[in-house]
C-alpha cells in the first residue's frame, strides 16, 4: 500500500460519513450562491478521481458528466454538469461508491508507467503522476472541511430532512 492510498483512504472516508447519510435538500443547499452544494463537492471530488485516472489509465468514466464536474461548474463560469434534481443520496452514494472501486487499486498500486505520466491537472498546470496522486490523496479532505462549514451554517436543512 503506497502513503497517498493510506491519505486517500482517511480523507475519502472522512468525506464519505459526512456526506452519505443526508437527504437531498442536505446535498442541494447552497450557502452563497457562488458555493458549491455539499453534493455538487462529492460528486466534484469523484469527478476529479475519475479525470485523473483517465489520463493516467486512458480509461473511460462510466458517466461522462461525474469526470466533467472534475472542472466544469468549479473551476470555470460554466453550469455544474449535474442538476440539483439528480443530485440525490441514491445517486452521490453510487457515484461516490463507483469511483472508489475504479480508481482506488490505482491509488493503492501505481506502476511506475502512471507516476511519470505527464497530464492534465483540474486546475490546468501540467503534472505527473506522482502530483496527480499526491493531489488524489488531499483532494477529499479539502472538501471535507468544507462540507463541515457548510453542515454548520446557519439555515442548513435540519436532521429531520435526512431520508
Amino acid at each position: 500500500m503506497t502513503d497517498f492510498y493510506a491519505s486517500w483512504q482517511l480523507s475519502r472516508g472522512r468525506l464519505d460519513e459526512t456526506v452519505l447519510g443526508l437527504g437531498q435538500a442536505q446535498l442541494n443547499w447552497r450557502i452563497h450562491p457562488d458555493a458549491l452544494t455539499i453534493g455538487e463537492m462529492a460528486l466534484h471530488v469523484a469527478g476529479v478521481e475519475l479525470y485523473f485516472w483517465q489520463q493516467l489509465t486512458g480509461g473511460s468514466a462510466p458517466d461522462p458528466r461525474v469526470a466533467a464536474a472534475a472542472t466544469q461548474g468549479v473551476v470555470n463560469s460554466d453550469p455544474f454538469p449535474i442538476p440539483a434534481a439528480e443530485i440525490t443520496p441514491k445517486f452521490v452514494e453510487s457515484v461516490l461508491r463507483t469511483a472508489r472501486e475504479i480508481v482506488g487499486p490505482m491509488i493503492e498500486s501505481p506502476t511506475p508507467e502512471i507516476l511519470k505520466k505527464e497530464i492534465k491537472s483540474a486546475l490546468g498546470p501540467m503534472i505527473d503522476g506522482y502530483g496527480a496522486l499526491s493531489r488524489l490523496a488531499f483532494h477529499p479532505g479539502y472538501h471535507h472541511g468544507q462540507a463541515y462549514l457548510i453542515l454548520t451554517a446557519p439555515g442548513f436543512p435540519g436532521t429531520d430532512a435526512v431520508t
